[in-house]
């Protein structure tokens, strides 16, 4: 058993970042750093902290909301926090503590 976090960012589809979409930049810079894994998960429907409404309607396809999900070690979250702040990226994000692991060891 290990104890973290569990983090999740929330963010839009097309928002970017060096030219690709910031959940996926997310993902690979985690990756990048050891995290042994996260999840991109689409949302139907969410309006965010300016109050437009982001969906999946065939008018704002490219405005879905989306959210990226991982359990972080401390060392981990800290790793992830400092790059965002090198980056200069402002994203939402919850923080939860956990304890984390397999249910067996194989």
């Amino acid at each position: 058993m290990m104890q973290g976090y569990f983090v999740t960012f929330f963010t839009q589809q097309s928002r970017t970042h060096e030219g690709i979409p910031l959940a996926r930049w997310i993902i690979e810079e985690a990756k990048k750093l050891g995290v042994g894994g996260a999840t991109l998960f689409s949302g139907e429907k969410g309006f965010g902290h300016d109050g437009r409404f982001h969906s999946d309607n065939y008018f704002d396809l490219e405005d879905l909301p989306l959210q990226v999900a991982m359990a972080l070690t401390a060392e981990e979250y800290e790793a992830l926090k400092a790059l965002l702040a090198e980056h200069r990226i402002r994203v939402f994000y919850t923080k939860s503590e956990i304890e984390f692991g397999f249910t067996t060891d194989r």
